[in-house]
């Protein structure tokens, strides 16, 4: 028995020592390295890519891109001998403010805004009963001081003739020499009154005079001839004479002569030496800016502007200044030479400058700026004009486009403009 177990033990032990063993001709289960580089291959690859084009997004969706701005701008055949530009705005240089002298309602009008009008016509009619009525009181006042006058007058000459009376018979010794002496008292006193009479009615007369004088003052007359710039007061509403030092308006009517209009342009004084009186102008209006007008410098204002370090110069039309309004923004252009019509009729041309075109997939376009963001617009071009070209459709005079656009600018991207705060 025991030479049994003693056999049996062994070969246990090396079945048991067997199965451990590894096969190593067996593959395990899994991916190839094949496979693996692959795989390795393709998430570098997509990490490349997302680096490439992901970063610029994000870069234009969150930071803002540098640029360069320029503008799309109207040039006319003057522009070659244009020697200094500066804006301002049309002023009227007659011009009247006229109110009522008095207070009151108002009683009829007669002109409305836009009106022309000439100098002494009538404007306003304020309501005169009051003023009538004191006339009216002044007037008895008057009457009845003469009365009063005519009175004393009657008791004078009784006085005088009581007196020459007494005088007769005090010479003849018939009558006291005392009741003379009163006499001649009582008229001296009523001579005095006489003049006292006299006065007054004079002083009532007077005031009479002096209130139908005044009126006139309830009528608004035109001081000028011109064409009316307000609304003026309607029939019904109360006016009064303008205060002094306040801005309140009474009611009154404000009138402009139009064929004294003037351009008055503020010019930088460090640049006014190039400002010569007499010198041609063009004068560009903001509201016809296709339309372009002569102009002639004619007066510099002898006050500085300490604040803005401006002069202001006064440019006049030389040609008719039909539809042109008092306060219209202007634009004046300061030339080496004189204009001919022929020249004016001329269209001006909108310019965009040459290095803000760039070429998309074979189309021009610009990148208009618009609240922090660039639109990229196509634009059809024209003729080459200096360093720029001539736009005829997609942006107008006036838009704000990208200089020199760097590469991968994007519609709609944000960016920021160079030396801006």
């Amino acid at each position: 028995m025991c030479y049994l177990g003693a056999h049996l033990m062994p070969d246990q032990l090396s079945s048991d020592l067997a199965s451990l063993k590894i096969d190593r001709s067996v593959r395990p289960k899994g991916k190839s390295p094949i496979a693996v580089v692959a795989t390795v291959l393709l998430a570098l690859g997509a990490a490349g890519a997302a680096y490439r084009f992901g970063v610029p997004y994000l870069e234009a969706a969150v930071f803002k891109t540098e640029v360069e701005v320029t503008e799309v701008i109207t040039i006319s055949p003057a522009q070659a001998s244009v020697e200094l530009t500066s804006t301002g705005y049309v002023v009227a240089q007659a011009l009247s403010s006229v109110a009522t002298k008095v207070a009151g309602k108002v009683k009829a009008q007669h002109v409305k805004q836009g009106s022309k009008v000439k100098a002494g016509d009538l404007l306003l009619e304020i309501d005169t009963a009051d003023q009538k009525a004191a006339i009216a009181s002044a007037d008895s006042q008057a009457a009845a001081a003469r009365a009063r006058v005519m009175t004393a007058k009657a008791n004078l000459l009784d006085a005088e003739q009581q007196t020459r009376r007494a005088q007769s018979l005090s010479e003849v010794g018939i009558g006291p020499k005392g009741a003379t002496e009163d006499l001649l008292a009582k008229s001296a006193s009523l001579k005095a009154e006489v003049q006292a009479a006299e006065a007054e009615a004079k002083a009532e007369e007077a005031l009479s005079a002096a209130l139908r004088v005044n009126l006139t003052s309830y009528s608004v007359i035109a001081p000028i001839s011109g064409t009316v710039l307000n609304k003026p007061p309607q029939v019904g509403e109360f006016v009064g004479p303008q205060p002094a030092g306040i801005a309140i308006d009474m009611g009154g009517v404000q009138i402009a002569d139009f064929t004294t209009l003037m351009v008055e342009t503020d010019v930088p004084e460090q640049r006014l030496a190039q400002v010569k009186m007499g010198s041609p102008c063009e004068i560009v209006l903001d509201a016809f800016p296709s339309q372009r007008y002569r102009g002639k410098a004619t007066e510099v204002t002898p006050k500085v502007n300490r604040v803005k370090a401006t002069v202001t110069v006064k440019v006049a039309f030389v040609d008719d200044n039909e539809g042109v309004l008092p306060d219209m923004a202007a634009r004046v252009s300061f030339l080496t030479g004189e204009l001919d019509k022929d020249a004016m009729k001329m269209p001006p041309k909108t310019v965009v400058p040459g290095n803000a075109v760039a070429d998309v997939q074979g189309s021009k376009v610009v990148y208009r700026i618009e609240g922090g963001v660039v639109r990229r617009t196509t634009v059809t071009l024209g003729p080459a004009v200096g360093t720029g070209f001539e736009v005829l459709s997609g942006v107008s005079s006036g838009t704000k486009i990208v200089s020199s656009p760097p590469a991968g600018l994007a519609d709609g991207q944000r960016i920021k403009e160079r030396n801006a705060p």
